[in-house]
């Protein structure tokens, strides 16, 4: 049986195969492993691309998201306001610099953080709010951003499933005080392994990641900080200079897979398919979400048809034991509980064929009938 993948990768760099492997040469030739040319090339390419000041290359999106709240100046015991329903890396920078994360429930139709009840909780620790621009769609951010210049708190956007979503015409990671952005091989723009940027449009703020990241030095063996060594490798630059031209080809493959998958699904009860925005170039579809009352059951079905899938994310943060002490925010956190046993991620990636999205989608019309 052939299978249908959760995402292709083989097929993803089989195009640049060549050009991927005579970067990785150029950089063993020359030797300059940490922080070589092609860290500060791929940075620059970056920047253009989101359309900020600075990029600053990091060694994953958890390592971005943490150097960011601290250069931000968020400490511990601070307060940071983030989405329930997020990937756990978001909370985990928070807690990793002894903050509190603080957690708000979804919009019951984009998924990302409801800023109508953000004010509710934001107390005089608070320092920062987090918008996530989940599964590639840009957060509500001109309501955050108001929120924010209201109570003077830092935005720190977690764009690392949003490389080249824009927000009423600007890039994501552009729009906050900093912006963040992983590169996991299944990412939009993924590298061979894992690596991490910070964007940000102040002087200040991003020569503070700069130094952070690199043993909190301003200049070598001189440290006016306590950093960490969380630096962007400089093969996984490489690869990504090769890869970086190609993003603007995949998010619009992934917007036409996103399109079959709407008209595919249609009348289907009941499948609650994306919400797509008005400005398609607001979502790049890093995942293509369904909800139905009877994920488990339609998983398994796809499953034994060949058809791989995913969930994102199958535990709440404050369900998780990591976050025992979280629990009791749940009851803020309806949306996000509910969801999390609705929610399948279908086989989403630029070489998506019209052949592979008829087969998902004839699969669970399938399931439905039966």
């Amino acid at each position: 049986m052939d299978i249908v993948p959760f995402v292709d990768l083989a097929a993803h760099h089989a195009p640049v195969r060549d050009q991927i492997q005579a970067a990785v040469e150029k950089v063993l030739l020359h030797g300059k492993y940490i922080l070589g040319p092609e860290v500060e090339a791929f940075e620059q390419g970056f920047a253009t691309m989101v359309g900020a000041k600075h990029a600053i290359g990091v060694g994953t999106g958890l390592d971005a998201l943490r150097l960011a709240f601290e250069a931000a100046g968020v400490k511990a015991g601070d307060e940071v306001i983030v989405p329930g329903n997020t990937f756990i890396a978001t909370a985990l920078a928070v807690s990793a610099i002894g903050a509190v994360p603080v957690l708000v429930d979804c919009d019951p139709v984009t998924y990302n953080i409801d800023p109508g009840l953000i004010r509710a909780v934001i107390t005089k620790k608070t320092k920062a709010i987090c918008p996530v621009h989940l599964y590639g769609q840009a957060a509500d951010l001109d309501a955050v951003m108001a929120i924010a210049a209201e109570f003077g708190l830092k935005v720190i956007e977690d764009a690392c499933q949003a490389h080249g979503t824009r927000y009423k015409g600007r890039g994501c990671g552009a729009i906050g005080d900093l912006g963040t952005f992983s590169f996991y091989p299944g990412k939009n723009l993924g590298g061979m392994g894992d690596g991490g940027m910070v964007t940000t449009n102040d002087d200040a703020l991003a020569a503070a990641v700069r130094r952070i990241r690199s043993y909190g030095e301003l200049k070598k063996y001189h440290h006016v900080e306590k950093g960490v060594n969380a630096r962007l490798d400089t093969m996984q630059a490489a690869i990504l200079n090769v890869k970086l031209p190609r993003l603007e080809w995949a998010n619009t493959n992934r917007r036409r897979a996103a399109r079959a998958y709407e008209k595919g699904l249609a009348g289907i009860a009941p499948i609650v398919v994306p919400q797509g925005p008005a400005d398609e170039l607001a979502h790049i579809y890093h995942l293509f979400v369904i909800r139905t009352p009877r994920r488990d059951e339609l998983q398994h079905f796809l499953h034994e048809k060949g058809i791989q899938t995913g969930i994102h994310y199958p535990i709440p943060i404050h369900m998780q034991p990591a976050y025992a002490e979280l629990a009791s925010s749940g009851s803020r956190l309806p949306v996000t509980t509910k969801i999390a046993g609705e929610i399948l991620s279908l086989p989403m990636f630029p070489e998506l064929t019209d052949e592979q999205i008829a087969r998902v989608c004839g699969a669970v019309a399938e399931f439905h009938r039966a």
